[in-house]
């Protein structure tokens, strides 16, 4: 059995598209990204054979959450104008935006596996909140990183030919994605890629770590994104781990921020905390330094990829919340296909911050 789950993971990736080459910079290293404040994201397996990557990560049966998680999807409207934003959860890091007549979505994954190999691997146990015939165009998909919960070849392919929406990402997967007959628009941290008057995509940085297969680990770069909006900017940070938790604080100069999406979940894993993704309190901290509106948390309840309970990170968000005084409702999770109406920026929001 392992051997055939090996020879599978082998075939599923033997055709690789070529890398990015680039300057150096202070996280490139001419052949690999890393992050710049330290603690580089590995998931654990640089010391790992293949073998014991697929025994941890692919073949392992996982049984500490339900098998499944009933819920209700919703059928979002076709469009959402002016300043008015509606937001739907569609689970995992996957959220429709809808303002300004513009349908965002970010990371989009309707995958049943967390897996390169069809049968085996972490199974999605909350369906998606929207069924794939019910989601309107979509003009915009924003794009963090490579893995495979984060980054569905199958949707990606059936929502370019059906919409050709404006890809954005960062460096390198861009080449992927065109070897998958997809364009796309890729920049380094700090790039911008013009959506139309008023709303640009701001590139910013995350700390994590990429990999889609076996021998393209880190060459390929991470990010969180800012889209500036009329009312207030849009914040995603992608999956990221604390860092040097400066990251929310560099965001924040982009303007002020009407509704951030902060992961939540995935914290534990092999019994310890890890590094790759923020919990429930540093999201609250990342928060508070964006001087967000309001948040949504992602990034649990979906795929089991860590040892937490399925509930967990829900519930320490709300713990969170409660030490630092702030209110439930600014700060939500959601049911998958929960839609929330995201409100106004208080006036004493308006201003942008200072740079």
């Amino acid at each position: 059995m392992h051997l055939s789950a090996v020879a599978l993971l082998l075939l599923a990736t033997c055709a690789k598209p070529s890398f990015y080459h680039g300057p150096r910079s202070d996280h490139f290293d001419g052949r690999r990204f890393f992050n710049p404040d330290g603690e580089q994201g590995t998931g654990g397996d640089e010391n790992k054979s293949l073998t014991q990557l697929l025994e941890g990560k692919v073949i392992e049966r996982h049984r500490a959450w339900p098998a499944s998680v009933p819920i209700t999807p919703s059928i979002p409207p076709r469009t959402v104008g002016g300043e008015t934003m509606l937001v739907t959860w569609i689970g995992h890091s996957t959220v429709l935006i809808q303002t300004q007549s513009l349908n965002v979505l970010t990371d989009p994954v309707w995958a049943d596996r967390d897996s390169p190999v069809k049968g085996i691997g972490p199974l999605r146990v909350r369906a998606p909140g929207v069924r794939y015939a019910d989601l309107p165009h979509i003009d915009l998909v924003l794009l963090s990183h490579d893995h495979y919960d984060h980054m569905d070849e199958h949707l990606l392919r059936h929502l370019w030919a059906r919409d050709h929406p404006l890809i954005v990402t960062g460096l390198g997967n861009d080449i992927r994605l065109a070897s998958w007959g997809i364009a796309s628009q890729a920049r380094d941290w700090g790039g911008v890629v013009h959506v139309r008057p008023g709303i640009d995509v701001l590139f910013d940085r995350a700390h994590h770590w990429s990999a889609r297969s076996t021998d393209d680990k880190n060459k390929t770069l991470w990010t969180g994104f800012t889209i500036t909006l009329p009312g207030g900017n849009l914040y995603y940070a992608g999956d990221t781990g604390p860092g040097d938790m400066r990251w929310g604080t560099e965001a924040a100069r982009h303007g002020p921020v009407r509704f951030a999406i902060l992961p939540i979940g995935a914290i534990h894993a092999d019994g310890k905390v890890t590094g790759n993704h923020i919990g429930p309190t540093e999201a609250v901290t990342a928060f508070d330094q964006l001087h967000a509106g309001t948040a949504l948390g992602v990034h649990w309840g979906t795929f089991e990829l860590t040892d937490e309970p399925i509930d967990l990170p829900p519930t320490l968000l709300a713990q969170s919340l409660a030490r630092a005084q702030i209110a439930p409702d600014r700060f939500r999770v959601l049911e998958a296909g929960g839609q929330w109406s995201i409100p106004p920026l208080a006036p004493s929001s308006s201003s942008p911050a200072p740079r």
